[in-house]
């Protein structure tokens, strides 16, 4: 029909492409947010940035683009389109990733965070939808939080907020951005790895999955210390919703997700008499010194379980809110369709 012809010429069409440690997709898409092409490339199989770049053009979607977003971790600096040596990307010191792209294809391009970009995905057309504040958690090679705060994305003074991974949540333990025990080390693929021995986290999972308990405890390890970040992140920034993406996703069926949840404890505030107690519940144990000097061990699971009753009974009594069933899985296709949404940017 005539009509249905005049409104596919006006449509305008929009790539995005992601960088990653372990693979990097290009995809392709109208400005209704619909996915036409998607491509996958591992990361690790080129040799550095011009040859993932030349690895990732080899199939080229048909339509022309009228502008490229492009998602990388950290540290960046958007403003000049360069990739500042992230640790997941050896050898990606002070990449011109902006300008080769627009280079090669006559367009503009933008450069944003990953975290910060999923962020925006998942407000906009994911699990996000409808939120004030919320925290998405890029929990696949490394691990580090995109932040919308009062509806809108907060980057910090040179995009660094919201690196939650380099929190160190134990003295010691696998290495998550050059430090033993953080939150990344305990919280990514990158980690998982060093936990298992070895294995990728898609390993982990598969064998888990099939009853492998020393790889069940690997994953409820994991879980553990996701759960101390989330609790640190809803003691600290109020938000509504939380929304964990990559393997969190991949190992739900596991009940791992129980694990970090019941470790979180939910999100809406304590009062105050339980609010100590929740301090003493994020260890698995509490000591106390009997009488006779000697100390006993007292588990914390009965003040757990009336922290999470609590915060249920809290997010009911305010119709939703930030309960404890709102840490969520990601949109599948939210961030693709977010990349060819006119560009990854902050949403006025």
């Amino acid at each position: 029909p005539r009509g249905r012809r005049r409104r596919d010429f006006m449509r305008r069409y929009v790539w995005g492409i992601d960088i990653g440690g372990t693979k990097c997709a290009l995809v392709s898409g109208d400005d209704a947010g619909n996915v036409l092409f998607r491509r996958e490339i591992r990361t690790r199989e080129c040799a550095g940035w011009r040859e993932v770049l030349g690895a990732l053009f080899e199939a080229l979607p048909e339509q022309r683009p009228e502008a490229v977003g492009i998602s990388c971790g950290g540290p960046l600096d958007a403003a000049r389109g360069l990739i500042l040596s992230p640790p997941n990307l050896p050898g990606w010191d002070e990449v011109p990733i902006v300008g080769a792209v627009s280079g090669r294809f006559g367009v503009p391009a933008f450069l944003q965070n990953d975290a910060n970009a999923c962020a925006l995905a998942e407000w906009r057309f994911g699990a996000g939808r409808g939120a004030r504040n919320m925290v998405f958690l890029t929990f696949g090679t490394g691990f580090g939080a995109g932040l919308i705060l009062d509806g809108k994305l907060y980057s910090g003074t040179n995009d660094m907020a919201g690196e939650i991974g380099h929190v160190r949540c134990e003295p010691d333990g696998p290495v998550g951005y050059g430090k033993a025990g953080s939150f990344e080390g305990f919280c990514s693929g990158g980690g998982i790895e060093q936990l298992s021995g070895g294995r990728s986290a898609r390993e982990v999972v598969e064998l888990a999955d099939r009853g492998d308990r020393a790889m069940l405890d690997v994953l409820r390890l994991s879980a553990e210390k996701l759960g101390l970040c989330l609790s640190l992140l809803i003691d600290l920034l109020n938000p509504e919703r939380i929304v964990v993406g990559s393997i969190y996703a991949r190992a739900s069926p596991l009940r791992v997700r129980g694990e970090a949840h019941d470790r979180a404890g939910g999100a809406p505030p304590l009062p105050p008499g339980v609010r100590g107690r929740a301090r003493a519940a994020r260890r698995r144990h509490r000591r106390r010194r009997r009488a006779d000097g000697r100390v006993e061990r007292i588990g914390s699971g009965p003040v757990l379980k009336q922290i999470v009753e609590y915060r249920h009974r809290a997010g009911a009594d305010r119709g939703g809110g930030a309960a404890h069933d709102d840490v969520l899985q990601p949109d599948a296709d939210a961030y693709d369709r977010a990349l060819v949404q006119k560009r990854v940017q902050p949403v006025e």
